[in-house]
């Protein structure tokens, strides 16, 4: 790790506990800063803030302290990066030009080990562990690590004290996360997709959702790289007006693209047969575009087919994204719990050749879904439904064709794995694929996903 002297001396104010509040106060007090720690929650019997105090951490929760602001006077503010702009410490801070920063900020400043971004409205997280398969296969051969940090649920800070020179930071970034930063400056950077309808409830726009991506790339210069996807035209329009790094593209269509999805191989304009797709263990074709980030960054940081070959065809599915769950009774399990929204949902009920019990249900965000009807007339056997949303999936569904007896409505997800497998025949694919966020019923979509998988394991043992 580099001994910085950016934040030595400096009097910070961390806002929201969390993993990364946590691991960023941590880093913090070795790279010699003063903290204070402020949480709306009352932490006073939380073994985290309580072990922070013992370090020299001052912990205030319970509310916003937004008068501290008026007695002291602090160097930056780092947020929780779900904590919204229009939190009263945030405006303070910001009021009094204040620099309000988040946690990869710091830590990447502090690593040692070079950086690689990825960020995307779906699949940044598999491109992620995949670029990480690839990277430590490669790596290890000269007794280096690569590591899957950020958004993906490892905070940065808890790594770039190991992580050496011989490492790589294979990074996971949100658009809560780049609203954050200033100054990161990846090797390589990826926008695997953006798609509208995401996150807008914090973003406002569009456009601001957009732009909040575009910082991935915003302190790139001629020397670094930048992927990005051929397929979705107007962003790489916007794209190539941001960066000043080197662009190399990706598509799932068209062959012209640096990085492309053929016939029966992922390839490249240099290579024809960089890995058999009937190779790769994860299924659908967002896999394979994911698969091709993957590839693409590796291939610039000096990885050969043999590392992304051993990597695909080993990798079984990153934990609540299209992740094989089990086979029970000739029927297989899948738990996407990560899809969160309509457009996650849409590619992964096509990724199947087999009839598909579906399951899913959430958060009423006051959409319809009826953008998914065309995938649920092709790919959707019976549909399993519940939650908030459990009558608008309904409608969807009536409008694809099922019909009543098809469609099973119930309150719980407790309630719709039996249900689910109770319609279900030999060879049909379960495949839980929420499209909506887990707040009505759940606090993440991890706790969802692993209560699905619960739930599935509780079927096996009757």
């Amino acid at each position: 790790m580099k001994q910085l002297k950016t934040y030595n001396g400096k009097n910070i104010l961390i806002l929201g506990l969390g993993k990364s509040g946590f691991s960023v106060a941590k880093l913090l007090l070795k790279l010699g800063a003063k903290l204070t720690l402020n949480d709306k929650k009352d932490l006073s019997n939380d073994p985290k803030a309580q072990e922070l105090e013992k370090i020299g951490v001052r912990v205030i929760s319970g509310y916003h302290p937004v008068d501290l602001f008026e007695k002291e006077s602090f160097d930056y503010l780092v947020k929780n990066p779900g904590i919204p702009y229009e939190n009263p410490m945030v405006e303070q801070a910001q009021a009094m030009k204040i620099p309000v920063i988040t946690e990869p900020e710091i830590a990447l400043s502090a690593s040692e080990a070079p950086y690689v971004c990825v960020t995307g409205s779906n699949g940044k997280t598999t491109t992620v562990m995949l670029t990480q398969e690839i990277m430590d296969h490669h790596l290890s051969k000269k007794g280096g690590h690569a590591y899957a940090v950020g958004n993906i649920g490892v905070p940065i800070s808890e790594v770039v004290e190991k992580a050496t020179s011989n490492d790589l930071l294979v990074v996971e970034m949100s658009s809560f996360q780049l609203l954050g930063v200033t100054d990161i400056k990846p090797k390589v950077a990826a926008i695997v997709d953006i798609y509208n309808n995401v996150h807008l409830d914090y973003h406002k726009t569009f456009d601001n959702y957009v732009n909040a991506k575009l910082r991935i790339t915003q302190s790139q210069d001629e020397n670094d790289y930048f992927i990005a996807n051929w397929d979705q035209k107007d962003i790489l329009e916007k794209e190539k007006k941001a960066t000043k790094a080197k662009i190399i593209t990706f598509s799932e269509k068209d062959d012209t693209a640096d990085y492309f999805i053929g016939e029966k191989y992922l390839a490249s304009q240099d290579d024809a047969e960089i890995m058999n797709i009937d190779d790769i263990k994860i299924p659908g074709i967002h896999n394979q575009q994911n698969s091709l980030v993957a590839i693409a960054i590796s291939k610039i940081l000096g990885a050969t087919n043999e590392d992304i070959q051993a990597a695909l065809s080993t990798f079984t599915g990153a934990k609540h994204r299209l992740q094989y769950v089990m086979t029970y009774n000739k029927r297989r399990f899948y738990n996407d719990s990560k899809s969160t929204n309509i457009e996650a949902a849409s590619v992964a009920i096509p990724s199947f050749k087999v009839p598909e019990i579906w399951i899913a249900g959430g958060l009423d965000r006051g959409f319809t879904f009826d953008d998914l009807v065309p995938l649920i007339k092709e790919h959707v056997k019976s549909a399993v439904l519940y939650g908030e949303t459990k009558y608008l999936l309904a409608d969807a569904a009536r409008k694809a064709g099922l019909k009543d007896k098809d469609i099973i409505i119930v309150n719980t997800l407790q309630e719709a794995v039996p249900r689910a497998y109770d319609v279900s025949d030999e060879g049909d694919v379960i495949l839980f694929s929420p499209a909506c966020a887990s707040w009505d019923q759940f606090n993440t979509f991890e706790q969802r996903g692993d209560y699905f998988v619960k739930f599935i394991e509780e079927l096996n043992t009757k």
